[in-house]
């Protein structure tokens, strides 16, 4: 509960920030990370087992971050923070999850991207090694992480906008 609570206070606190809209030079600087716009927003996926929520915010012109939780008779269960950055040319996934890996971040480069698919990969992670978002439409969106190597263990995640 308290992770929903900061979560929603963080969102309040970006929602509350006067929106600046960077310059055609400051945009032109971050290509890929504009081209994950679609990322933007609020997704979620109901099931008998309960609720995946993953919500992304603009941080600034080079960073977006990510919150996914899942939520299951009002515990959460699982919960990670996410950091889409672009440094350079290069663009990277940093998710760090709750109660795994010491509370330390993986990084994940980018191997893919058009203007619906993005793929990231670490080869050197036990699992997953690749992390695959595609837009479906306005409405949709598919998050996929799979083993790339000695394995075919893949997780599908259909979310749909939240309202």
């Amino acid at each position: 509960m308290k992770q929903i609570f900061f979560w929603f206070a963080l969102s309040l606190l970006f929602a509350c920030q006067p929106k600046v809209k960077p310059s055609l030079t400051e945009a032109s600087k971050y290509p890929q990370l504009k081209k994950t716009e679609w990322l933007l927003g609020t997704w979620q996926r109901q099931s008998a087992k309960g609720i995946l929520t993953e919500s992304w915010l603009q941080l600034n012109d080079s960073i977006y971050i990510g919150r996914s939780f899942f939520v299951s008779g009002g515990d959460t269960l699982s919960s990670e923070t996410i950091r889409l950055e672009q440094r350079n040319s290069k663009l990277y996934y940093i998710p760090t999850v709750a109660d795994q890996n010491e509370e330390k971040a993986i990084t994940f480069t980018l191997t893919s991207m058009t203007d619906s698919t993005v793929i990231f990969e670490n080869p050197e992670h036990d699992f997953p090694q690749k992390i695959e978002y595609r837009f479906q439409k306005p409405d949709s969106l598919i998050a996929e992480i799979s083993a790339i190597m000695n394995s075919q263990k893949s997780i599908v995640f259909r979310m749909g906008k939240a309202k």
